[in-house]
This record gives structure tokens, sequence and C-alpha cells, in this order.
């Protein structure tokens, strides 16, 4: 049966994607950086309808955030299967460097990671070689010294499974396809037909990105280059492409013996890349034992012909979406809320680095309390925040506040990129506020008084239209825009960092004393 598959598949903030098959399963997961809880993890059959099944790193003592700037913690992540048991790899550039996690089902629990002692560097990978030896992969700096910034090295090191140890010779293998190039990253090493092949991404992880291979017949090398590469990217398309910074890129072969590729792009408007890197999908053909991607195209395409039988989770009584009784959204979706009749929160939703859960408290019938206190999204800290991804590049979010909020306490509608660049539609006691943060310095860009009732309930909205957004509130349905503002700001581009922008719920207090703050829906809606 063929499908299509349409990119991106993961739309929003799902960077640096690693996939693996097992059997008929398919399993993907992303960065999160210092998001909690820490790399999704998503669930497919047929590789065109998805569900979340979990996080990696959900418990405090997995993920300690303590302090990470916006664009630290948890980078590149490679999930892998093997006898029975699932690995993750990844790095926590905040605390510990790289780790692995195992379980014995991708839905959890997740082991607490075992640091891996020597293994400098980012972006690691396992290689479980035929004769049972797993392998580490990974990337650091020249170790005879950088000669320019981004003059790393991919090496390989045996890793023992039961002491969680390093063994044996460390051996730089590679530094990339192109003559003097910048940040080869991301590596996987991979076995077919007798050659041992290390794909990766160089050019760094914005317009230069690409993905590039090298075989060998053995695993120590020497690497042969590809002369067809790299073997995707977009660098060469022009500035005004659609989709630009294609790269990090993961395989996977079908039981049919079809292979695939995910990799990260993004989607730019006029430029400004305010969803961050998104994970994409192409089909993989083999030519004198080197992949194609795309084969007759050479670039991404909107639509990827797949063909494995259809599998929609809400359908299938063995999905994690039908034993859960639908507690995660599907990816991509459209989403209501509705925090009264909600007995738990979903996977998809995210808090900065390490959250109090105290202050995120469902009670059936009234709501979602949130405890504001003094931290606000201006600090590394984790403030009061509980957000899902943006995910289209026009969209609207609603949320009703419940009765008026008490004396120093605001709450309201966040769109946050980072910590010094995000933008807040506040309500405190008898006024509204919408409040552009950049550079970490906050204008107030628009200001309403409201004339309310201790017992009336404020409805907030939060309308983004490409790279325009408008903050208000309803009356009876109809809207009362506060302010409207250039989000350009909230980019890639010009905040910086490895993030795209998240939308949510959010409060704190302007003194010491803690406050809570009635929510009874948040409503999340594309177009």
């Amino acid at each position: 049966m063929t499908q299509y598959a349409q990119n991106p598949i993961m739309p929003g903030f799902y960077p640096d994607p690693s996939i693996c098959a097992v059997g008929e399963d398919y399993y993907l997961v992303n960065s999160t950086f210092a998001y909690f809880p820490g790399l999704p993890v998503l669930h497919s059959k047929d590789l065109v309808h998805w569900e979340q099944i979990g996080n990696v790193m959900e418990r405090a003592s997995q993920l300690p955030l303590a302090n990470a700037e916006h664009s630290q913690g948890l980078f590149a992540p490679t999930i892998r299967y093997h006898k029975g048991t699932f690995y993750v790899i990844c790095t926590n550039v905040s605390f510990g460097g790289n780790y692995v996690v195992t379980a014995e089902s991708p839905e959890g629990p997740w082991s607490e990671p075992h640091y891996l002692k020597g293994a400098d560097g980012i972006d690691p990978s396992l290689f479980f070689d035929e004769d049972g030896k797993c392998y580490y992969i990974g990337t650091h700096p020249n170790p005879e010294g950088c000669k320019y910034n981004g003059d790393w090295y991919i090496w390989i090191q045996e890793l023992d499974l039961e002491r969680w140890e390093l063994t044996g010779g460390q051996k730089n293998v590679w530094n990339g396809a192109m003559r003097g190039v910048h940040w080869p990253e991301g590596p996987h090493l991979y076995k077919k037909d007798g050659y041992y092949y290390i794909m990766h991404a160089e050019g760094g992880t914005g317009p230069e990105h690409a993905v590039s291979i090298c075989r060998s017949r053995e695993i120590w090398g020497p690497y042969e280059n590809n002369f067809c590469n790299p073997i995707l990217t977009h660098r060469h398309m022009g500035q005004a492409y659609p989709i630009k910074y294609v790269g990090h890129a993961d395989l996977i072969e079908t039981p049919a013996g079809e292979w695939y590729m995910a990799m990260l792009a993004v989607r730019p408007l006029e430029g400004y890349t305010t969803m961050g890197r998104e994970t994409f999908l192409a089909k993989v053909t083999w030519e004198n034992d080197w992949p194609v991607v795309n084969a007759g195209v050479g670039l991404l395409t909107d639509e990827v012909e797949i063909s494995l039988p259809e599998w929609l989770p809400e359908k299938d009584s063995e999905s994690f979406t039908s034993r859960s009784a639908g507690k995660n959204a599907v990816p991509g979706s459209d989403r209501h809320y509705d925090f009264m009749k909600m007995q738990t929160l979903g996977d998809e939703f995210l808090y900065l680095r390490n959250p109090d859960m105290y202050h995120y408290v469902l009670e059936a019938g009234k709501g979602l309390y949130l405890t504001a206190t003094s931290v606000t999204l201006k600090e590394k800290d984790s403030p009061t925040y509980l957000g899902i991804r943006q995910q289209h590049h026009a969209f609207r979010t609603e949320t009703t506040l419940a009765a008026q909020l008490p004396e120093g306490c605001h709450a309201g509608i966040a769109l946050l990129q980072s910590n010094t660049y995000h933008l807040r539609l506040e309500a405190t006691q008898n006024c509204l506020n919408a409040i552009l943060c950049q550079k970490g310095q906050d204008s107030v860009v628009g200001s309403i008084e409201l004339p309310m009732q201790s017992e009336q309930n404020l409805q907030l909205y939060l309308q983004v239209s490409g790279l325009t957004a408008t903050v208000g509130y309803m009356v009876q349905g109809k809207d009362v825009p506060v302010a409207q503002a250039d989000i350009r700001s909230l980019s890639t581009e010009v905040a910086g960092g490895f993030v795209g922008c998240t939308v949510g719920l959010y409060a704190a207090t302007e003194g010491s004393a803690e406050c809570r703050v009635l929510f009874t829906d948040f409503v999340y809606r594309h177009g």
C-alpha cells in the first residue's frame, strides 16, 4: 500500500532527529536543550502517522538543568535497539557530559544516566556490530589543536556495556568530506554489505548545513570519501529557498528492504525562523554501495512516498494512544485542553529546566492551578511556565483565566524563544499588558485597563500570522486587541541558539509571596 508522508513529519521544534527501526515499529527522538522533560519519544508503524509515547528524561535525577542557558542542556540524542534493550545516548552539556540510558520498553521507564568517563565532545552515537561489540562514535576538537573554529574530528572507541566504560584505544577516523570543513558532527555508524559507513553533518547547523558520508571495510578505517558528497544539502539553493539548514540525518531500513532518512531542516519566513529546526523525511536508494537521497530530485520534497501499510494509532487498540485514552496530542495537530476534565497533563507539555511539579495542579471541575513565584521568564531558572511547541506559521492560542488576580500577581500567555527573547500577554489585578522582551529588556507594546468584577473570567488570546503577533482578550466571542508586535526578534537569526518557539501559560509574582492562578482551558489551532 502506498502512502504519502507530509514534510515536515514533525512540525515545530523537533531538532536533531534520530530514528531506529525495530521490526515493524519506528521510534524517533529529538533534542530538547533546557526544556523538561527531555527527549520526546515518537512512535509510528508507517512513517506517516506518529504518536508521542513518552519522554526519555522525565525525572529530575536524570536531567539536572540548573542554570542552563536556553540552548544548553540536552544536545543531539541517538536511539538504538539491541537484543531486547533500547538505548539512548546523549550529551548534557550543562551537567555530566555524554551518557547512556536504557529501557526494556521505549515507553519507559528509562534508567538513570550512565555517564561515560573520557567521552569528550558532543553528538554521540552507538553502533552494535555483528560480533556483539558495541562502539561509541562521537565528535570532538582536533586533538592536535584546532586551527580554526569548527576544526573537529569524528572518533570511535569500543564501549563496555556491562561496566559502562570506554575500553581499548580511541581513534580519530574522519574529519569531514570537504577541505577545511567546519563542524563535522552528528555522526552515525552503520554496516551494509561488508562496508562500515559514517554518515554525519558538516558546515554547521545553519545555512551551510549538509549531510556527507564515507565508508571503510574495517571499522577503524581508513575511510574513503564519497565523491558525490554532500549527499544532501540545500546550501546551494539560495537564500530565498523555502527549506534551509538541511542536515543532521539518520538512516533506517524497513523489513521490506527500503531505506529512509530523517533529518532536520527549517522553514523560514522572509529569512526569519521562529519555529526552529524541524524533522523531515526522505527516501534513500543505493547505487554503487553509496546512498542516494531522493534519486532524480536531490532535494527534500513536500511529500514522501511510503510503501508501508497505513497505521492509525487512534484505531489500533494496542497503540499507546488507545491504551492511554488519548493522553497525548498528535504531533502537528490542533489542541483543546479542557483542564477541568483532564486527569493528567500530556507528555507533549514542556517546562523550563527543573520544575517544581507542585506548582502545576489539575483539580477536577475547576482546572489547572499554577503557583506563581518571583521567578520570571527572564531568568535562568524554572519559572511557572507550561508550554507546547509552535507548530505552524499561522496559529491562535486562547485561554481562560478564572476570576480576578491577587495584588502583585500577573499571569497570561507567552510566546517564548528564550529567556531574553519572548512576547508576554500579562493580566494583573486591573489591567492587561503586552510586553516584548528583546535582549533581556522589556518593552510594553500595549496596555489596557480591565473593568472586571472579582467573579468574572478573562479570556485571553495570542494570534500569530507569519512574523506578526496580535494579543488581546475576548468579550462575548469578539476580539479586543491590546497590541500587535513584530516577532522577527523571536527567530534563530536574531535571538540565536538552537531552539524554536514554544507557546504556553505563565504566572509570576512581584514579591516573595506565592499565589495560585487558575486556568480552565488552553486552545491551540492553526490558521
